[in-house]
């Protein structure tokens, strides 16, 4: 039986060591902004860790909201989990392409329908890659699980509604994870159509700094409180992390968690739906 609280990171060294547990289930979780070109089922096909499967956050989604990548409903994420032959009592290892962005989404994705035994994998495929350690390539067909119902954990996830209460009255923390010109709106969004700058109160972390530049894997616990606690955030107080889409906020949702603060929520639309909107209060500058 796999544990309910696992650690929320695993080691390339871990995991190679338990490529053959029956409990442990590997999902490739990778995700590209679409400028970039990118296919990454495509990429996942040609090379992947040995027994992954792949976890599309734009399918595993609310595909009836305009908004990217929503989080579907707590029935197609049971539907969906099962299809990928993972069941409810598997230990999930999350990992991405880039070693820095989109697994988060999925550790933060399945906590969010109560699926605890999840964690990333620290350095991703690139350090796996880089480490000589097996791979394989051609699509992923898994013996389906018994699919069992869950429960959205609404704790974990913030709306349009509670980040307005948020920001007008102050009683949560919010954290931007985009890069600083994109959160002082000196920097065009990737996106089109969304105003440039931030919610009003918030704070700044561009979410590669949590990630040691050489190899992206996480930094230490005191390092991330230390990074934290520079950008403002109080740890006695929830917080509420935001970004462009509601993917690299799940990478300092991670982090908080290493570095001991567990009241943290994810704003699902982030600047996609709050940036598009011309209801939403928006501040600009240093």
């Amino acid at each position: 039986m796999a544990s309910a609280d696992p650690e929320a990171l695993i080691s390339t060294g871990q995991l190679a060591a338990r490529l053959d547990d029956p409990q442990l289930r590997i999902v490739d979780a990778s995700w590209h902004m679409p400028q970039l070109g990118r296919d990454p089922r495509a990429e996942f096909a040609a090379e992947r860790i040995p027994g992954a499967v792949f976890f599309d956050i734009d399918d595993i989604a609310d595909k009836e909201n305009p908004l990217p990548h929503m989080l579907p409903d707590a029935g197609t994420f049971a539907a969906k989990r099962a299809a990928l032959g993972i069941a409810a009592d598997a230990l999930v290892v999350c990992y991405d392409t880039t070693g820095v962005g989109s697994a988060a989404r999925a550790w933060w994705t399945f906590r969010a329908f109560g699926h605890d035994a999840v964690c990333v994998l620290d350095g991703g495929l690139p350090k796996w890659r880089a480490e000589g350690r097996p791979v394989a390539a051609g699509e992923a067909a898994p013996a389906p699980a018994a699919a069992r119902a869950v429960s959205a954990r609404p704790a974990l996830v913030r709306d349009l509604d509670r980040v307005r209460e948020a920001v007008e009255s102050g009683g949560e923390q919010i954290l931007d994870a985009r890069s600083r010109g994109r959160f002082a709106g000196s920097e065009p969004e990737p996106r089109a159509g969304l105003r440039g700058g931030r919610m009003p109160g918030a704070r700044n972390l561009p979410f590669p700094d949590i990630y040691r530049p050489e190899d992206k894997t996480m930094k230490d616990p005191a390092a991330l409180a230390a990074l934290y606690r520079d950008a403002g955030v109080d740890f006695d107080s929830p917080v509420v992390t935001t970004c462009g889409s509601g993917v690299t906020a799940c990478n300092l949702a991670l982090g908080l968690h290493l570095a001991g603060h567990r009241r943290v929520a994810v704003y699902d639309g982030s600047w996609t739906e709050w940036g598009g909107r011309d209801d939403t209060p928006v501040e600009t500058g240093p």
